[in-house]
């Protein structure tokens, strides 16, 4: 494979990785591999749509509007200085979506993830006003520490999905190593913060 096609490849990775989809893959997975899938199919459409609207719609139309109004240069915010809001941002969608989802008392487990996400992206909004870590890999490793916790719990048999998360951690992390967004500390900073911190966040919020 030349540089063209490794480098659409990593964009590619980055993209089916983003941390806009990450929460949804990990629904799935709640609703199909654990004690979640149990839920009646109204309440599991419901937290699907809360989750897409507050962790992908909503920050995609934010990041829309703040480009057309020059906010932002580019909707990968490569530029250090343009994170600030659009992490401001999600944060507040991530604690949304934690209140809304107490519509449903004993979607305990659900709320604490996204407080912990909120969490997570306030520990990058604090890092990256003077250092540019990996967005990216904060959000991967959330998922991967989620998924070790829920093993622990024992909540359902996450065998294979915790071995494809780490796959996709290492994927994502080559990916953003080769489009030469970010060096190596920045990528394994990203994951370790990402990784502790919902760690932490779904022991004890």
């Amino acid at each position: 494979m030349n540089s063209i096609g490794i480098n659409r490849l990593a964009r590619t990775v980055s993209w089916v990785l983003h941390p806009f989809f990450l929460p949804l893959y990990l629904l799935g997975i709640l609703f199909t591999a654990t004690v979640f899938r149990f839920y009646p199919t109204a309440w599991k459409g419901y937290l699907l749509g809360v989750v897409a609207l507050y962790t992908v719609l909503i920050p995609v139309l934010s990041l829309g509007l703040m480009r057309s109004l020059g906010r932002i240069s580019d909707w990968r915010l490569d530029d250090r200085s343009e994170r600030s809001w659009p992490l401001l941002i999600g944060m507040i969608c991530y604690v949304l979506c934690a209140l809304t989802m107490t519509r449903i008392p004993s979607a305990v487990f659900l709320r604490k993830f996204m407080l912990a996400a909120a969490c997570c992206v306030c520990c990058g909004w604090a890092i990256t006003h003077f250092w540019k870590i990996s967005l990216h890999m904060i959000a991967m490793g959330a998922v991967v520490a989620a998924l070790v916790v829920m093993s622990i719990a024992g909540v359902g048999d996450l065998f294979w999905p915790l071995v494809g998360a780490v796959l996709g951690a290492g994927a994502l992390a080559s990916a953003r190593l080769g489009l030469g967004c970010h060096d190596a500390w920045q990528v394994a900073a990203g994951f370790a913060v990402g990784f502790v911190v919902m760690a932490l966040g779904v022991l004890l919020l």
